[in-house]
């Protein structure tokens, strides 16, 4: 599909005064990605920062939700004939409500940015965790500005990696640069013959392994675990992890790695697996898949879930 054939959508989301329309304001005037296109800004809600001028662009301010329907969304594409169209969506709206709006037939998301304010973001997590998280769950790149000077950056990665393991975390200091991620201080010893895997620190090598598979790649590793089913995967192969809490107490699900064994999926059955580490290509990118060395039943651990917000 060519340029011509379809008019890209970019949706920014994120709870009042987190930054969104900064973000627009930047897209909107950096060279790069504005070339005299015309631009169709919707903004569902008003803050307290205006957009900048800018040449070929037209603000549609929607008042209601209501107004969030295929009706109104084809009006404004037959009225502007926009090139391409950014949202500036009120995640109090929820995301489902956009979700159930059909878009113009030409209309293509190809990319869903989701701003935080660092200096908010623990409060709302701890008392406005779904709605804050749930545009997350969509979003490619989650945008962490406001960072204060020695902010601690790594216990919000691994909330939002939780949250969305596969998308793209980018941090802004309040100094002006910027972080691409964050460089986890790993609570384990990476050089040791075997690397021991406390219970507390499996959700950091879980999310650590998705994002540099290589780095484990001829590694053993030993931790506690159960065997899962799955029946996508071919016999001697099963996921071995554990339950966690990936959001909150409503959102409790298995992790894991596939791994190549002998164990038998069970609910009840916790063991010690020591196990070598291969990095492997799947669909383009690399991932973490353990071969079962040594494996020890012990008893249940004292926490049944894993928790990635600590």
């Amino acid at each position: 599909m060519s340029e011509q054939e379809f008019t890209p959508v970019y949706l920014i989301t994120g709870f009042l005064e987190s930054g969104k329309t900064q973000l627009i304001n930047s897209m909107l005037t950096d060279d790069n990605f504005s070339r005299g296109q015309k631009t169709l800004v919707i903004c569902c809600e008003e803050g307290v920062e205006e957009y900048e001028t800018a040449k070929n662009t037209t603000v549609v301010v929607l008042d209601e939700a209501d107004e969030m329907n295929t009706k109104k969304m084809e009006a404004l594409d037959k009225e502007y004939q926009p090139e391409r169209v950014i949202i500036e969506y009120n995640s109090i709206w929820t995301i489902e409500r956009l979700g159930s709006c059909m878009l113009p037939r030409k209309w293509e998301v190809v990319q869903i940015i989701t701003t935080v304010d660092a200096n908010t973001f623990d409060n709302y997590f701890t008392n406005m965790r779904q709605m804050l998280t749930d545009p997350m769950k969509v979003a490619d790149l989650i945008l962490v500005n406001r960072c204060q000077p020695g902010a601690n950056k790594s216990p919000w990665r691994r909330q939002l990696k939780a949250v969305n393991p596969k998308t793209n975390i980018i941090f802004e200091n309040t100094d002006g640069t910027s972080e691409d991620g964050v460089a986890e201080d790993l609570p384990y010893d990476m050089k040791s013959a075997v690397i021991e895997i406390k219970d507390e620190d499996i959700p950091t090598f879980y999310l650590d392994s998705l994002d540099h598979a290589d780095r484990y790649d001829r590694k053993t590793v030993r931790l506690v675990g159960q065997a899962f089913a799955d029946r996508s995967l071919p016999k001697g192969y099963y996921m071995f992890g554990r339950m966690a809490m990936t959001c909150c107490a409503n959102d409790i699900q298995p992790i894991g790695w596939i791994t190549q064994g002998i164990q038998k999926p069970s609910t009840k059955t916790y063991f010690r697996l020591t196990a070598q580490c291969k990095a492997v290509d799947a669909q383009g990118e690399k991932m973490l898949m353990l071969q079962e060395a040594r494996a020890e039943i012990v008893p249940p651990p004292a926490e049944e879930y894993l928790n990635f917000n600590a």
